[in-house]
């Protein structure tokens, strides 16, 4: 990964987003200390945006994954047993 500084970042900043574009990642340091990173975009995320702009999908309202979601309290089921009662109800 290469480190620029902000000065070189704003002087070529074309350059270093065309950089970024073809799949490099650049770390930006200002005065020294790290304080950003330039990753490509993904495809996913050209995707998600899409369907996002299109009103197919709506955005999340809250950060976090599926991780962060509360399932104490909830009841454990065996997947497959799960799967079989609800193709049963077809």
């Amino acid at each position: 990964m290469n480190v620029i500084g902000v000065r070189e970042l704003r002087q070529n900043a074309s350059k270093y987003l065309a950089r970024v574009d073809a799949g490099e990642e650049l770390s930006v340091t200002m005065r020294g200390r790290l304080v950003a990173r330039l990753v490509p975009v993904t495809a996913t995320d050209r995707t998600r945006d899409s369907l996002i702009a299109s009103g197919s999908m709506k955005p999340a309202r809250r950060r976090g994954g599926l991780a962060s979601i509360e399932t104490e309290g909830l009841p454990r089921r065996d997947l497959s047993a799960v799967l079989t009662e609800l193709r049963e109800d077809r």
